[in-house]
């Protein structure tokens, strides 16, 4: 599941994620809003905290994760993720060479630190 955090705003989206991810977190929840702040702002900031509870991507929510960062990649000034496991932080680490915005990963306490980060 993804959820807005009340931080959210105009210029920065805070997501957090827990369970699986799926392809309705996607095409409702997260990728409407990053085409709106795309097309507003025509760079993304965002923050994903990733909850104890998060485990994984279901099929289509991997696919709609990839496909959107992909066609995207050019489209994000920074994105932060905060308490990802080690699996993911290594796929980040992977992934943002195709990026041209920064990204960085935080580990759990470090929530507000990356929420400064991203509206930096």
């Amino acid at each position: 599941m993804l959820e807005m955090m009340p931080q959210s705003s105009d210029t920065a989206l805070a997501v957090e994620a827990r369970g699986k991810l799926t392809d309705t977190d996607y095409q409702q929840v997260l990728i409407p809003r990053l085409r709106e702040m795309i097309a507003k702002q025509g760079k993304a900031r965002v923050m994903m905290v990733m909850s104890p509870e998060f485990r994984g991507w279901e099929p289509r929510g991997a696919w709609d994760d990839a496909t959107f960062g992909l066609k995207h990649r050019k489209d994000f000034a920074k994105m932060a993720l905060v308490g990802a496991p080690k699996w993911v932080r290594w796929s980040l680490d992977v992934g943002k060479h195709f990026m041209s915005g920064e990204v960085q990963s935080f580990p759990p306490e470090q929530a507000q630190e990356a929420w400064d980060w991203v509206n930096g």
